[in-house]
């Protein structure tokens, strides 16, 4: 598996992002060094997943607005998929696609509802992964400890045959040696360099062709296993190294933690999961979904324990963490959705559809009517207990009475050439 730590990837949108988180988690170590004297990447790892996951608390809260909504919606959606079973004709799909858009209308909410939060947060997400995997890259601090080193061993000749063949005899599989015009260029001697375990350090310090800085090596080395170190853990090291070292006399202690990492990657994760609100319904369609949910539910911690035992320990810390921050962000959010009135949360909604019409110049009576007609012989459901017709009557009035308003529009502006439009519609649908 070819990793290249210190070059940045290109990917568009991902690249400028890594880029920004890169600079807020050099920002970090900055300041924990500043003020404390710490120069550890584990504690920065950790208080880095804790800012970037605040951050898109919002984007959460949206997208599990949308979930509650749609478990209440689910009913009415299969009773319309139900009413249309085994009618595969062309006019049967679109009549059913209309009253199942009229179900989503008249909560006051798009099928695609929840698509842009995810469309926000993915290349966010994919961005932290790479800034976490690929620390040298994007934070300056750490990339400088290398500078010195890396100098002096670009002054030895032939140096890329002897890393590429200490490499080779060390069976080192995290990184390939990055070589253009036969030389390997300083981004990838930094990713060789950060790779390296403390024993290898050693090692490398003792190779015949760098013999000359050796004690540079070794104070490379010093500095940077002092940012890595994680409990006696090596954050670029890989837990089942750990593992097996116990076999040839190596720490036991040390092997526990790093059996701590994947162990807990799992817990934390499924602890995370099982905070998620789960979507409801009882008939085959929903039971699949349902099955499917859970079958990936299970599958999805059990491979991170696995990528664990294999990715450095640092990789370990962020999932670790990140989910730690995931759950305690979950049971605030299910407090705050918990407490809201779903009328409400419907006529906030209905209110923001209006004003996005209004701004297109539509009216939003069209839309409303469209959704009543559409639902008029489905079952009434009551959203929550207690609630009647009134707040849908009055919701159905006040689009009444904007629409009736935007019927006045100012000469000349996009709301009086929609109503024009609409009028001439009107005038032809009669004719």
């Amino acid at each position: 598996m070819e990793i290249l730590l210190a070059t940045k990837t290109s990917t568009p949108v991902i690249g400028q992002i890594a880029s920004l988180m890169g600079f807020i988690m050099d920002g970090i170590f900055k300041i924990l060094y500043g003020l404390f004297g710490w120069e550890n990447l584990a504690l920065c790892i950790i208080i880095f997943s804790i800012i970037i996951y605040l951050l898109m608390t919002p984007l959460q809260i949206q997208q599990q607005k949308f979930s509650k909504l749609q478990a209440v919606m689910q009913p009415e959606i299969q009773k319309v998929q139900k009413k249309y079973e085994g009618k595969r004709d062309q006019d049967s799909m679109q009549k059913m696609n209309e009253e199942t858009q009229a179900i989503y209308q008249k909560y006051g909410v798009s099928p695609t509802g929840s698509c842009l939060q995810l469309i926000i947060q993915l290349p966010v997400l994919w961005a932290l992964w790479q800034v976490i995997y690929r620390i040298p890259a994007y934070v300056g601090s750490v990339r400088d400890v290398f500078t010195v080193v890396v100098d002096k061993i670009v002054g030895v000749a032939d140096y890329t045959t002897v890393i590429q063949n200490f490499i080779t005899d060390n069976k080192i599989t995290r990184v390939i040696l990055s070589v253009e015009d036969g030389v390997a260029s300083k981004n990838s001697i930094i990713d060789f360099l950060y790779a390296l375990s403390p024993t290898q350090w050693e090692s490398f310090s003792k190779t015949s062709e760098f013999s000359g800085f050796s004690d540079v090596i070794n104070s490379t080395a010093k500095e940077i296993s002092g940012m890595q170190n994680f409990f006696g853990l090596n954050i670029a090291e890989q837990p089942w190294n750990y593992i097996k070292a116990v076999l040839a006399g190596g720490s036991i202690l040390l092997a526990v933690i790093a059996l701590l990492i994947p162990i807990l990657s799992w817990a934390t994760q499924m602890i995370n999961i099982k905070l998620m609100p789960q979507a409801g319904g009882n008939d085959e369609q929903a039971g699949g979904m349902a099955g499917s949910m859970k079958t990936m539910n299970t599958v999805m911690p059990l491979m991170s324990a696995v990528f664990c035992f294999t990715f450095p320990v640092g990789m370990g810390i962020y999932w670790i963490s990140s989910a730690v921050v995931r759950s305690v962000q979950q049971v605030v959010i299910n407090k705050k959705l918990d407490s809201i009135d779903m009328n409400e949360l419907i006529n906030e909604n209905l209110k923001k559809m209006e004003k996005k019409r209004e701004k297109a110049g539509l009216p939003p009576q069209k839309i409303t009517t469209q959704a009543h007609q559409s639902v008029k012989n489905l079952d009434a459901r009551k959203i929550e207990k207690g609630s009647s017709k009134t707040d849908v009557q009055s919701r159905a009035q006040k689009v009444e009475n904007a629409y009736e308003k935007s019927r006045t529009a100012k000469p000349g502006s996009i709301t009086a050439k929609a109503n024009m439009v609409r009028d001439f519609d009107e005038r032809n649908k009669k004719k």
